[in-house]
């Protein structure tokens, strides 16, 4: 049975749902070039609020270079990184973390591409879970606004940032967790039907 399986969502309301809110960040921007995931990170969100010590948050080893543009904006070195466990530890440890609920990332489609690519390097036949978009549901929400970002988004919902802060998995997490709450308190969805219609990632980018 593959993570995706384990969540029957037909006629749930949003306030039964179990979601997972995660973040990765990388070594570039594209998966397909050789980029990898150096940090992945999770908040579990249960019946709309984030349970005690329900957290996933892990070093990830590329295996390769940091290169000094991303280094800039997560500050991870690749001496930071050279301790830790490879994809092929972190990834499953993750899915087990993640199991029975939804994933939502903002900019999904960026998180969940990486996750695709290395699924490949642990075992290519496994499904990942459904995952649904912040970024689609702000659009959905702001419909005049066209900028979309995560500290943006935040900053509209009155969200406190530190200024010059380091985008790190688990912080980034975090931030989404928030942002995701109150777009859904915004939002008038009530069920995982209306979520979907309104937080596809094919949406983002409309």
């Amino acid at each position: 049975m593959s993570p995706a399986d384990d969540v029957d969502t037909r006629g749930m309301g949003i306030g039964d749902a179990s979601f997972t809110i995660f973040d990765v960040e990388t070594t570039g921007l594209d998966p397909r070039a050789g980029h990898r995931i150096i940090e992945i990170a999770g908040v579990r969100v249960e019946k709309g609020t984030t349970p005690i010590g329900q957290t996933f948050s892990s070093l990830v080893n590329p295996e390769r270079d940091v290169p000094p543009e991303a280094q800039h904006i997560h500050g991870l070195r690749q001496q930071d990184l050279l301790n830790a466990s490879t994809i092929t530890d972190v990834l499953p440890k993750f899915l087990t973390f993640v199991e029975g609920t939804i994933l939502i990332a903002h900019n999904a489609q960026f998180d969940m591409g990486f996750l695709e690519v290395e699924k490949e390097v642990c075992w290519g036949y496994i499904d990942l879970p459904e995952c649904l978009c912040t970024l689609s549901l702000s659009r959905s929400v702001s419909p005049r606004e066209t900028r979309h970002s995560l500290d943006v988004v935040a900053e509209r919902l009155g969200l406190p940032i530190p200024q010059n802060r380091l985008h790190r998995a688990l912080s980034d997490a975090l931030l989404t967790t928030e942002v995701f709450l109150h777009l859904l308190g915004r939002s008038g969805v009530r069920t995982l039907e209306d979520l979907r219609s309104r937080a596809s990632l094919q949406l983002a980018w409309r």
